[in-house]
């Protein structure tokens, strides 16, 4: 595997019963960059995020990371290693208050997930490291506010705090501007963009203008395959690219 790249996969596929929703994906993530995963609704992405850390099974290929081959491990171990994921959907502690959820993914990076129900005291150490935390994503204000009291452009900033919290080599982030207003997407444009300078970054996104604005390389998907990569200007301005984006029914 070149140095250059963090994370690769060889012949990727995964199929379903009487489907096949990834066919001999090879992607290359490059150290240091932001890398956008885009394609038509339907086109496998979030199927490849969970192929790479392990949430699903591989069907056929392999995935490589920092040189290593992690086809056949556990998502918990591929998170220790710092391939680190982010989901789609809000996943916060909403009783909990935005400092304690901070928290709560040091203790997982830590191996403390016990701690937590013995009292505050146990894990007082870790208050320092996640202030530090929620001041990277401007949340330090609100840090002993409870999380259901967020708006929900800053409970996304809050899972990326999290995130950020288990040291991660590579970060996947899994639609993170969805069902934001104008606003809130070019704040949390800023913080990805911040948080990139010190590691990698895989991104799914829909919102092409947050790809545009972010991305090293794009990769497009189109029914499970690759069809296009390069710059954001080179495969906006590929006629097969275009003609995958019409018509193409919300399934994914």
């Amino acid at each position: 595997m070149n140095g250059d790249y963090i994370l690769e996969t060889r012949g990727l596929g995964k199929h379903f019963t009487g489907f096949r929703a990834v066919n001999d994906v090879n992607l290359r993530v490059k150290r240091g960059s932001i890398h956008a995963l885009i394609g038509p609704n339907g086109a496998g992405k979030t199927t490849v995020f969970n192929l790479l850390t392990r949430f699903l099974p591989v069907s056929e290929g392999s995935i490589h990371f920092e040189g290593d081959d992690v086809t056949a491990l556990q998502a918990a171990r591929v998170a220790r290693m710092g391939l680190v994921r982010s989901f789609q959907v809000s996943a916060i502690f909403s009783g909990m208050t935005v400092l304690d959820n901070v928290k709560v993914g040091l203790q997982k990076r830590d191996g403390l997930a016990h701690c937590f129900w013995r009292g505050s005291q146990a894990i007082a150490h870790l208050d320092a490291e996640a202030m530090n935390l929620l001041e990277a994503v401007d949340l330090a204000d609100v840090a002993h506010h409870k999380a259901a009291g967020l708006p929900y452009g800053k409970r996304r900033s809050l899972e990326l705090a999290t995130t950020l919290g288990m040291n991660p080599k590579v970060m996947l982030l899994d639609e993170p501007t969805q069902g934001m207003g104008i606003e809130d997407v070019a704040v949390v444009t800023r913080l990805i963009r911040r948080v990139a300078e010190s590691r990698t970054v895989l991104i799914v996104e829909h919102n092409l203008n947050v790809v545009s604005a972010l991305s090293d390389t794009v990769t497009v998907l189109a029914r499970g395959s690759v069809l296009a990569e390069g710059s954001y200007s080179e495969v906006a301005a590929d006629a097969r690219v275009v003609q995958a984006y019409i018509g193409v029914s919300d399934d994914e």
